[in-house]
């Protein structure tokens, strides 16, 4: 057994909680804006980007939603540099902070009509302060949760960071409903919209506190005390671990496909279809529910079988096969066809996710850990999940073939099926130092 291993075996266990939820609340806050800005996008739209065409004004809108996602990738070089020199604790620390203090700020923002063309650019500027501290969110969280975990149940601590994913997607988008139904359109527009930006800025202050009440993670500290930290992990990453971040992006391309679906779909339905915004709001909460069940299963079980055949492979497999049945099954506008559409998505989201993060963590050593996975991870996620919506409207707007998008995903299926192929079985591995 390793040092590393070692160490994280004798952590008490409720320091092993605390360090879970210090991860997840990161997580949680980061989809949670994520998920306001998508469903109130058909709000927020003509407020900051006034167009006679409809379409047009939201497509500028889910552009800006996509600007953040560039700005993954630079705020994962930072930050995993950054956590692989000094640490975990503190620089997730700082990065709760620029989220919800960028996220609290969109919430007060004037819209076009009282400032003009700044609106969109300060609307612009902080989604861009956003994406550059969520490019060190997910590699950190991560890294945290699996290296404070036994070495059995890996997979289990590295999936509540997807399953807050899908609790947050949820808690978002029965906020935004609770806001519909509460109040009218005109209230909605004028100023309901912006409650639940203001609600992160709270929320980040209990997690920079509980955040800071944590010590680094026993992986990290054993790395320190044997003096092998690594003066430059990215240039390191790059060089020596450069195949496994291209595997990581073949397998995050149709997992987060499946994700921004189901963000996309209120809208989709609603423009698209012709459902009632509250029946597509219902909707996407059954696919939710199905992720959060399915994630929790598929980690446990893969902690006792491995990750590799049963769900790296199988789940872009499925997503080739079922997306376009599932994109039918939206077309009929029939509220239990599109139901039983999104719950399959969000099944398939769950068997991904559920060995994901775990099998991330292990093919990496902890000296690189932080900026390897943040940089495979956002760079997979800048290419193909803020685009989504945008390259989903694009092709219905081009093409008016409501099956459009469903090709698109199942394009992601195949390269992610090469990518599970090409990846090792890692269930059994020790966390390596160096």
């Amino acid at each position: 057994m390793s040092t590393t291993a070692v160490e994280a075996s004798t952590t008490p266990h409720s320091a092993r909680k605390r360090a879970v939820v210090a991860a997840v609340i990161g997580n949680f806050i980061e989809w949670y804006e994520f998920t306001i800005y998508g469903f109130l996008a058909v709000v927020i739209a003509p407020l900051f980007f006034p167009a006679e065409n409809a379409l047009v004004s939201l497509m500028a809108t889910f552009a800006v939603f996509g600007v953040a996602f560039v700005m993954r990738p630079i705020g994962a070089l930072f930050f995993g540099s950054v956590g692989d020199r000094v640490g975990r604790r503190n620089t997730l620390a700082v990065v709760i902070i620029l989220m919800s203090g960028a996220t609290f700020l969109i919430g007060l923002l004037p819209t076009y009509a009282t400032i003009g063309i700044l609106a969109p650019l300060l609307l612009l500027l902080a989604r861009m302060v956003q994406g550059f501290a969520v490019g060190g969110e997910f590699g950190g969280a991560t890294a945290f949760m699996v290296e404070y975990a036994p070495e059995d149940k890996r997979g289990l601590y590295g999936s509540w960071q997807f399953f807050t994913q899908g609790v947050s997607l949820a808690v978002g988008l029965l906020l935004v409903t609770g806001l519909t139904a509460a109040i009218s359109e005109e209230a909605l527009a004028s100023w309901g919209w912006r409650i639940p930006f203001l609600v992160a800025l709270p929320m980040g202050l209990i997690g920079l506190y509980i955040r800071l009440k944590l010590e680094d993670t026993p992986a990290f500290q054993a790395v320190r005390e044997h003096s092998e930290v690594e003066r430059a992990p990215l240039k390191q990453t790059l060089r020596r671990h450069g195949k496994n971040l291209l595997k990581i992006v073949g397998l995050t391309w149709p997992l987060t496909g499946l994700v921004y679906l189901l963000i996309f779909a209120p809208t989709y339905l609603s423009q698209q279809v012709g459902v009632p915004i509250s029946q597509a709001y219902t909707a996407v909460i059954g696919g939710m529910l199905a992720w959060v069940a399915v994630v929790i299963v598929s980690a446990v079980i893969s902690d006792r079988i491995g990750r590799r055949k049963p769900f790296l492979i199988a789940s872009p497999v499925l997503t080739a096969v079922v997306i376009v049945p599932v994109f039918m099954l939206l077309e009929t506008a029939s509220f239990p066809a599109i139901a039983l559409a999104l719950v399959v998505v969000g099944c398939v989201i769950g068997l991904a996710s559920g060995v994901y993060a775990a099998a991330m963590c292990e093919v990496f050593p902890t000296n690189v850990r932080y900026s390897s996975l943040s940089l495979g991870y956002s760079v997979a996620v800048a290419i193909f999940g803020g685009s989504t919506p945008l390259i989903f409207t694009a092709l219905l707007a081009a093409t008016g073939n409501p099956l459009s998008p469903a090709f698109y995903l199942v394009a992601a299926g195949a390269v992610g099926l090469v990518a599970a192929l090409l990846f090792p079985e890692t269930a059994k591995w020790p966390l390596r130092e160096t």
